[in-house]
């Protein structure tokens, strides 16, 4: 059953009206609302961070000396033949550099330091000195020769064919020419060492190529190395 209509009573108080809502100033929101806000900086707004410096903003270390910075050393000599160049520490093996003559410039272990120019004869010079012995016994009779030996190329440290060739003994213990007392030694003693069935002579052309000093018989009795003196810097003093 319907109720009445109630008409308005002027007279009676009526309850105050709800304020109405506050405009939108951002307007009305678009269909299916607002997107959530982001959480950081959109992408691309920062460039990433480096992660170390700019490609060839600094050189490579050097892992050593550059390229030729030692020259390389010769073969035999003393360590420390060249020492390093300034700013370089000292490379392995290297220290003092060897006396001027060193060697012989043959780079020979046990060979003691010579004068410059001066050095281990070669093998051929060796047998070519025999053979021009040799000939000069025939050509002097025998008896020149010895005269020439004894007296004028002994005393010296040479036979008549070294002095022709340049060639010279040398004592290795006291590290200079042959003496007479060597010379016979070497000459005498050991040319009849050689001279047994020609064993020494067999024996002495293997050491001549297989020795590092090229000791024949001869050499290894009297303790002497044969020499390449062009010069005759070698030659011993008078007296």
């Amino acid at each position: 059953m319907s109720q009445p209509y109630d008409p308005p009573n002027p007279g009676q108080q009526q309850p105050p009206a709800a304020p109405p809502p506050p405009p939108d100033q951002f307007g009305a929101p678009p269909a299916g609302g607002y997107p959530p806000a982001p959480s950081g900086p959109p992408p691309g707004a920062y460039p990433p961070a480096p992660s170390g410096p700019p490609p060839g903003a600094y050189p490579p270390a050097p892992s050593g000396p550059p390229p030729g910075a030692y020259p390389p050393a010769p073969s035999g000599s003393q360590p420390g033949a060249y020492p390093p160049p300034p700013g370089y520490p000292p490379a392995p093996g290297y220290g003092a550099a060897p006396p001027p003559g060193a060697y012989g410039g043959y780079g020979v272990p046990g060979l003691p330091p010579l004068p410059p120019g001066v050095g281990l004869a070669p093998a051929g010079r060796r047998i070519g000195g025999w053979f021009l012995d040799l000939l000069l016994v025939v050509v002097t009779l025998g008896i020149g020769y010895l005269i020439w030996a004894l007296f004028f190329t002994w005393p010296k440290g040479q036979t008549p064919a070294k002095q022709v060739l340049h060639m010279r003994i040398y004592k290795l213990e006291r590290q200079r020419a042959a003496t007479w007392g060597t010379m016979f030694l070497r000459q005498f003693i050991g040319g009849i060492v050689n001279g047994i069935f020609y064993i020494g002579y067999i024996v002495s052309f293997i050491f001549l190529f297989t020795d590092q000093l090229r000791r024949t018989v001869p050499d290894r009795i009297a303790g002497t190395i044969a020499l390449s003196d062009p010069n005759d810097v070698l030659v011993p003093p008078k007296g």
